[in-house]
């Protein structure tokens, strides 16, 4: 196991995680850990944009749009 050392920890921030342990019936390291794990696990479980957006469409029951067919071909911009 690996051991952290923060330096310059301000007072405040260290009153405020201590209460929060507390509420949580932990001590303030089991407190860093499962903020830390819970903040990373986040961070690897996120997909991308298109996926995020998706799934919250999906959960609400989804959304059933026409999309037109493109018939068009694609043509140069006309920049004169």
């Amino acid at each position: 196991m690996a051991t952290l050392t923060i330096r310059g920890f301000d007072d405040d921030l260290h009153a405020r995680l201590r209460v929060r342990a507390a509420r949580h019936g932990r001590s303030m390291e089991a407190e860093v850990r499962s903020i830390l794990e819970a903040e990373l696990q986040e961070r690897i479980d996120a997909a991308g944009l298109g996926s995020r957006i998706h799934a919250r469409f999906t959960a609400a029951g989804g959304a059933d749009l026409d999309i037109p067919a493109r018939d068009d071909h694609v043509r140069a911009a006309d920049v004169a």
